[in-house]
């Protein structure tokens, strides 16, 4: 079985450890011989993404904060991110599957995600389960691929509004909560979000030199057609403070940070 008819049946494991082991486990296999069709187009399957009964999926607004200073809260907070996490690693295999003709390295760039998220899942998941807790235990809320669907027509709009945007959040978000966690006293949380933040400025990277590309191939302006796209496709709207260290880091232009801070 070729990569992308391969990821796109990893992608529907419904078993986070199974998906976490398949996508690191495909991710080895194209780097070395197996092969990978970049026209062929598919037909969407039904159940798409897989994923466990649980957590039940609700609004985001009725997800509730938890304090990281008692292990319930910390256990819920690290649930959290491990839900993030997960549907990072089917929003990285829907890529894959779904945009035909592309190059090989865009491919190969997003099976490289999807097996790095595959690890931060797992670590996460670990360090849950030393809590007393399991992936599941917590309602989670399902915005990454609500905006994996919108964008599902238009790999420049994914480009540009998933890994930059929706991942993007994280790289602000991090250091932050590290800090909580740290006062907190759980050092194995801070370790597993230094492997994720490092690893997630690679990740925005590659969104942005795609986007770029895109942008370049269809004669359009990056910098001016990214807040049109957030209008189109009703993106979350960005707020401070941002980690203008990692997103420089990420490719982000000393333009588009000043349109950020603006």
């Amino acid at each position: 079985m070729e990569a992308r008819s391969r990821a796109l049946k990893v992608l529907c494991i419904a078993d986070p450890a199974q998906k976490a082991t398949a996508a690191r486990a495909l991710y080895d296999a194209a780097q070395a011989d197996l092969p990978l069709d970049r026209a062929q187009a598919f037909t969407r399957p039904d159940g798409l993404p897989g994923r466990p009964e649980r957590p039940q999926l609700v609004p985001t607004l009725q997800v509730p904060k938890r304090s990281p200073f008692t292990t319930e809260g910390r256990a819920a907070l690290l649930h959290a991110i491990a839900h993030i996490e997960f549907n990072a690693i089917n929003l990285a295999l829907d890529a894959v599957w779904r945009f035909a003709g592309m190059p090989r390295e865009f491919y190969l760039d997003w099976l490289k995600v999807a097996a790095e998220e595959a690890l931060h899942f797992t670590l996460l998941h670990e360090h849950l389960q030393s809590l007393g807790r399991q992936y599941g235990d917590f309602d989670a809320h399902d915005g990454l691929w609500t905006m994996a669907e919108r964008t599902a027509g238009d790999v420049l709009a994914r480009m540009a509004l998933v890994p930059r945007t929706l991942e993007a959040r994280g790289l602000d978000a991090t250091p932050p909560l590290q800090a909580k966690l740290a006062r907190a006293g759980d050092s194995r949380a801070v370790e597993i979000l230094d492997i994720i933040l490092r690893d997630e400025i690679g990740h925005v990277e590659i969104g942005n030199r795609w986007y770029r590309q895109l942008c370049r191939e269809r004669g359009l302006d990056p910098v001016a057609l990214y807040p049109d796209l957030v209008r189109q496709y009703e993106a979350p709207r960005l707020r401070p403070p941002f980690n203008l260290v990692a997103r420089h880091a990420a490719g982000f232009s000393a333009e588009e940070l000043a349109y950020l801070q603006s």
